[in-house]
């Protein structure tokens, strides 16, 4: 069956208005960020202090705040599901910072928050654990958002909710709980604070 891009009724529903109020707000705060750092050092240290910090909350945080910029517009333009759009972003995002670490390994001093992506990035163990945490509760994010977008018509509804939906909703919840949970537990553990940036 063809896939055929959300529908304006779609688009106007409360999950859809909820997720765009979202983006807006995410893509304002690296707009802004970027601004910042920009006037604080210059465009091209500030363009590597805005990506660097998006890679972080893509790659450290068990939630898809970074790839949700990325993830919902592309969704609501071409209909493609967003767990498809973050896999992608994970590959840029771990991209990033391969050539950052090769090329550019001084930008990770600017910021608190780059510095602390920098020790997890260069420390196997035990920080990897935090980015094999973030992918988890990522990955399980960004399906219950699919989920809730597929969720948009009475007859959407009623068809889910046939097939278990409830019960598929309860248990990615549930797991994601378990990771948050976790993810914070070893943060605590490591003595690790996430700062809110430089």
């Amino acid at each position: 069956m063809r896939h055929t891009t959300p529908s304006a009724k779609h688009r106007a529903s409360p999950t859809h208005r909820e997720s765009l109020w979202r983006f807006v707000a995410l893509a304002a705060v690296l707009v802004l960020y970027f601004g910042f750092m920009s006037w604080k050092y210059d465009a091209a240290t500030g363009a590597w202090l805005a990506a660097l910090s998006w890679s972080f909350f893509v790659l450290c945080t068990p939630v898809a705040d970074g790839g949700f910029i990325i993830d919902f517009p592309v969704r609501l333009l071409f209909g493609t599901r967003m767990l498809f759009t973050e896999i992608g972003v994970w590959v840029v995002a771990i991209g990033l910072n391969v050539v950052a670490l090769s090329v550019a390994p001084q930008e990770y001093e600017q910021t608190a928050l780059t510095r602390l992506l920098h020790t997890i990035l260069t420390t196997p163990w035990p920080y990897w654990s935090i980015v094999v945490l973030s992918a988890t509760g990522t990955l399980l994010s960004i399906w219950f958002g699919d989920e809730m977008l597929d969720v948009t018509t009475h007859a959407a509804r009623t068809k889910h909710h046939r097939h278990g939906f409830t019960h598929r909703v309860l248990v990615v919840v549930g797991l994601g709980l378990l990771t948050v949970l976790a993810y914070s537990h070893l943060l605590r553990h490591l003595g690790v604070e996430v700062p809110g940036g430089g």
